[in-house]
């Protein structure tokens, strides 16, 4: 026996009694039928759930709540139109009109929830999907399904939506006026999106502006950037289309780039020490082989010898790369030392002329406590 069948039988036992049997009738089999769609969707849904795919998921999440509303909807609709012109005369006339505004309503309703568990079981697919991408799309679909609805509304209760379109073309250029920053911001979040410059989760900054943190998420109107002090920056989507916007999220390696001082005393060292610690390099692990490795001797400093080290780590996590360069740095100042030079620190000699008395040179004389002696 099918449902029509079943609604068409009880129906027929309350017929007897009026329109108001046919209502209970009418209410009898929405209840039933609620139970009905209630017990099939769990079902559907623990079959689903054994799928690979987050379509099926999504359709029967979205559908349970708005399809039984709409079994009430019909029902009550159905029920509303038993009841005689002459007892109610405006009910008769607004019905129709009703049941099909919320008909739009609920299949509205689908759709938005349709569109948020799309979306939530696109972001569970990490990182197959460009999150930022399906962000923005998902925010299209909900202006397109909430304009259309509104409109098929419009149309339904009697309103004529051809001078609704034809007052929006004209009050669009003063709204343009009006509302101009926030086009722009409108105009800079569709930018963002586009070329996407950066996505959530990302590390910007940029050397216009005191902007700097990680990407928290991306708006019509602004961007949440959170700081490494974790305080909250909102920053409109306009100023990105006019800034150079750094995403060091996305670099491929982190560089260690250090000048090192030598003493004048240890000149004969430099080449060796400078050897040393290139072959020390080109056999560290954590260090990119593939990357430039530099260890040179570059210049005569005011009080020591410089030479640089200029390398790539493989990792691009900031803890580790730390821990990189801290052994490292470690080693050189080992093989310094194995070579025995050391680090040089600022220093300044004065030569005295030969013949000269230490007073004459603004020195202390033997008599006085401290004694003669150079400056360091």
């Amino acid at each position: 026996m099918d449902l029509t069948t079943l609604f068409g039988d009880f129906i027929s036992l309350y017929r007897d009694r009026g329109w108001i049997g046919q209502a209970a009738a009418i209410v009898t089999v929405v209840v039933l039928i609620n139970l009905a769609i209630r017990v099939v969707l769990r079902r559907a849904q623990r079959v689903a759930a054994r799928s690979a795919t987050i379509w099926d998921n999504a359709v029967l999440d979205a559908l349970g709540r708005p399809l039984r509303w709409l079994v009430w909807v019909l029902g009550i609709g159905m029920a509303a139109e038993l009841v005689p012109a002459e007892d109610a005369p405006q009910l008769a006339e607004w019905v129709p009109v009703l049941r099909k505004v919320l008909v739009v309503g609920l299949l509205t309703w689908f759709l938005l929830r349709l569109v948020r568990q799309v979306e939530q079981g696109l972001d569970a697919l990490q990182p197959a999907v460009d999150h930022t991408t399906a962000d923005a799309i998902a925010k299209l679909v909900r202006i397109v399904v909430l304009v259309t609805a509104g409109l098929v509304i419009l149309q339904t209760v009697g309103i004529s939506i051809s001078g609704v379109l034809a007052f929006g073309g004209v009050g669009g250029i003063a709204v343009g006026f009006a509302a101009r920053d926030l086009l722009a911001n409108l105009f800079g979040g569709l930018t963002i999106y586009l070329d996407r410059p950066f996505s959530v989760g990302d590390w910007i900054r940029s050397p216009d502006r005191a902007i700097e943190g990680v990407v928290e998420r991306i708006g019509w109107r602004s961007t949440v950037v959170r700081r490494f002090d974790k305080r909250p920056l909102y920053v409109p989507n306009n100023v990105f289309t006019t800034v150079v916007v750094e995403n060091p999220s996305r670099m491929t390696n982190r560089r260690i780039y250090e000048t090192i001082g030598l003493r004048y005393d240890d000149a004969g060292k430099v080449g060796a020490i400078t050897d040393a610690v290139r072959e020390y390099l080109r056999q560290h692990e954590a260090i990119d082989q593939d990357q430039t490795i530099l260890v040179n001797f570059n210049a005569f400093g005011a009080s020591s010898l410089d030479f640089f080290v200029y390398c790539l780590t493989r990792t691009t996590d900031w803890g580790e790369y730390h821990a990189i360069k801290h052994e490292v740095l470690l080693r050189i100042e080992a093989i310094i030392a194995e070579h025995g030079a050391e680090i040089a620190f600022p220093t300044q000699t004065l030569h005295v002329a030969p013949g000269e008395l230490p007073a004459q040179a603004g020195l202390p004389t033997a008599n006085e406590p401290d004694g003669p002696r150079s400056t360091a």
